[in-house]
């Protein structure tokens, strides 16, 4: 967004500068060449130019620069002062106001344009705040593109939220993109805001966002209410070394624990994505791994890893992440987003974002006192059926 702004910027200056190059160059170029050709007639096209970049004044300006410039021109030639500067002035002078009227049109459509974004900077940011540096036992890190040009919030979407004893999070993707994915979407963090301070458990909360998206389609007759979202849903409780996970179709996170390589957390029986219209037999499976103080757990959606180089090959998520192991935690998402742009052949064009939760501490169930290493029997890996789950 901020590369994007800047060549926005840079753009502008250049077409602002057209008017005065203009002149100089049908100037020079008519000084320049024998008297029988005739260059200053592109100094008509001047205000024109203006118009673009310039308000009405600066328009007007420009008009009356190159009526001098082009009377100057003739009468250099030969042509007499008077009859000629006042024929040059008519004709310019209208070219000029006609100019200054579209100038004035630009602008006040320009300020409309700035306050409708300025309510959507607002719409989007109350939908999808920024995730806090650090909540409750975990620092938190954000790398996150929509594919929506001057988006804040596109199909890809995230939620940290700290509740009675733990820390829940979740990271999702709408399927396809543009502003149905982004309507889901909204649906969606709103469910998980609701539902992950009331609900007991995880698997409780993914049958909220499904309920979500079905009372959605119920209310609605668009073509984007049949869209589905993967989502991972995350709990973090503070007083165990463990992060419990359930996934509804969405590609898993990668877990690296301190001073190890990264590994993607396997999901053995993951569920469906919400709202995909399939019957779900079994209830969710919530899988436990071992989070503790200084581990760290990758979560992130389809646009970083199905991220394709020249040759058609995968972004090496895994490579990568446990390359970057001694890199500083605020750092490493700094560094994908940049790794993703340089592998990628056609550069990034689908909605990507990437959450990196670390462990900051564990705290004892009796006091608040944060300990340095967890209990060994509770940094094993188990499975936890539906709502077996809880803060």
């Amino acid at each position: 967004m901020v590369e994007l702004l800047r060549n926005t910027r840079t753009r502008y200056r250049a077409v602002r500068l057209l008017p005065a190059l203009m002149i100089l160059a049908a100037a020079v170029t008519d000084f320049a060449t024998p008297r029988q050709d005739h260059y200053g007639a592109f100094l008509y096209v001047v205000p024109g130019l203006a118009a673009v970049g310039w308000g009405v004044w600066g328009t007007m300006a420009f008009g009356a620069a190159a009526i001098v410039v082009l009377t100057v021109l003739e009468v250099v030639r030969g042509q007499p002062a008077v009859s000629t500067g006042l024929s040059i002035t008519v004709l310019v002078g209208m070219i000029s106001v006609v100019a200054a009227w579209s100038s004035s049109v630009r602008q006040r459509r320009e300020r409309e344009l700035r306050h409708i974004r300025k309510v959507a900077d607002v719409a989007q940011r109350a939908v999808q705040h920024p995730l806090p540096e650090h909540l409750g036992c975990v620092d938190l890190h954000l790398l996150y593109e929509t594919s929506v040009a001057g988006a804040h919030l596109g199909g890809d979407f995230y939620k940290a939220l700290q509740v009675e004893g733990a820390v829940r999070v979740m990271i999702g993707d709408v399927q396809g993109k543009g502003l149905g994915a982004v309507e889901i979407a909204a649906v969606l963090l709103g469910s998980f805001r609701e539902s992950a301070y009331t609900e007991t458990d995880l698997p409780a909360i993914a049958r909220k966002l499904e309920a979500s998206m079905r009372h959605y389609e119920s209310r609605v007759g668009i073509d984007d209410a049949d869209r589905f979202a993967t989502v991972i849903l995350a709990e973090i409780p503070v007083d165990r070394p463990v992060m419990r996970l359930l996934s509804c179709g969405h590609p898993p996170p990668v877990r690296q624990a301190r001073g190890h390589v990264a590994q993607y957390v396997d999901f053995p029986r993951p569920s469906p994505p919400v709202h995909l219209p399939v019957l779900v037999e079994e209830g969710h499976v919530v899988e436990e791994v071992a989070f503790d103080v200084g581990d760290r757990v990758l979560m992130y959606t389809d646009g970083v890893s199905e991220t394709r180089d020249a040759s058609g090959a995968f972004y090496p998520l895994v490579e990568r992440v446990s390359a970057w192991q001694e890199v500083a935690d605020r750092e490493v998402l700094p560094r994908l987003a940049a790794d993703l742009h340089r592998f990628s052949a056609q550069g990034l064009d689908d909605d990507t974002a990437a959450v990196l939760v670390v462990r900051a501490a564990v705290t004892r169930a009796d006091d608040d006192t944060p300990m340095a290493r967890a209990v060994g029997e509770d940094a094993g890996r188990s499975t936890v059926a539906t709502g077996g789950s809880r803060p």
